[in-house]
């Protein structure tokens, strides 16, 4: 079973607990929601499942029931003795810890692969917790996130679309992403101002541009210096940092955006000549 809106509030009430809007908390109270995430995360039994922002646990008792082993982490101390009552009995194990800081070989382990990432993610960490796990938890090789709708549509992007920016850029490096779905605001408590929408997310095998060419700290580098003046033709906005002859050694327009180049493209131009 999952967690109804009439089961969020009694919880909430029985331990004298209110939603935290510091921390951005909007629990899930639809079970046919939670079922469909774990779902479309294409979890099953003995995958390993990590949950970030387990709340009380109405999405840790639907992964549990795909016979999935989960690990559920939760940042609110609050919680996390109410969340540990919810899914007792279910084998999901509990973990009080923030995501931003968390060591993601201690909870993984360091030579583990195989890992799935399934949240339902508060707002205002969304983007920072994506790129830290593509970023530091090789063990995660897919993602599937439920997130502000614009959030959403910003890791997902492609060049040319309006949400692309140096997230996007960010992501396309690791992974390959997808919007998969929206999630009305009705099916929240408390309800949110904004709808949301799934992500899923696909590690590749290798980054999308060779790290032996080019370093990251370089090539995000300029995406951040590009995006930062998105209105500036290149050639403007990375003045100083990539030489004027790099453009045709890259084979990108001096006169392109920041918004026309793929991962790719910006590969090639952070590893063509510098300037100075």
């Amino acid at each position: 079973m999952t967690l109804s809106r009439a089961d969020v509030r009694r919880l909430l009430a029985d331990h004298g607990l209110r939603p935290s809007r510091a921390l951005g908390q909007h629990f899930v109270t639809d079970p046919n929601t939670v079922r469909r995430i774990a779902r479309l995360a294409g979890v099953g039994l003995g995958d390993r499942v990590v949950e970030v922002g387990a709340g009380l646990g109405s999405l840790t008792l639907a992964l549990a029931e795909t016979g999935a082993d989960v690990v559920a982490v939760e940042l609110d101390r609050h919680l996390v003795p109410v969340l540990t009552g919810v899914v007792e009995g279910t084998g999901a194990v509990v973990v009080q810890a923030d995501a931003l800081v968390l060591d993601w070989d201690d909870l993984l382990g360091d030579d583990a692969s195989g890992w799935s990432l399934v949240a339902n993610l508060p707002y205002n960490v969304a983007t920072p917790i994506v790129l830290r796990v593509l970023e530091e938890a090789p063990q995660v090789g897919r993602l599937l996130v439920m997130v502000q709708r614009e959030v959403a549509e910003r890791l997902a992007a492609g060049p040319g679309d309006p949400a692309y920016g140096a997230p996007s850029v960010r992501v396309a490096y690791y992974a390959t992403a997808s919007l998969v779905g929206r999630v009305p605001a009705s099916v929240f408590y408390p309800r949110p101002a904004v709808e949301s929408a799934l992500v899923a997310i696909a590690r590749r095998p290798e980054p999308a541009v060779d790290p032996a060419l080019v370093d990251e700290d370089r090539l995000f580098g300029l995406v951040r210096a590009g995006f930062a003046q998105r209105r500036k033709m290149l050639r403007r906005s990375l003045e100083g940092l990539v030489a004027p002859e790099a453009f045709s050694e890259a084979g990108v327009p001096p006169t392109a955006r920041a918004e026309e180049l793929g991962v790719e493209a910006w590969g090639r131009l952070a590893a063509a000549g510098r300037g100075g």
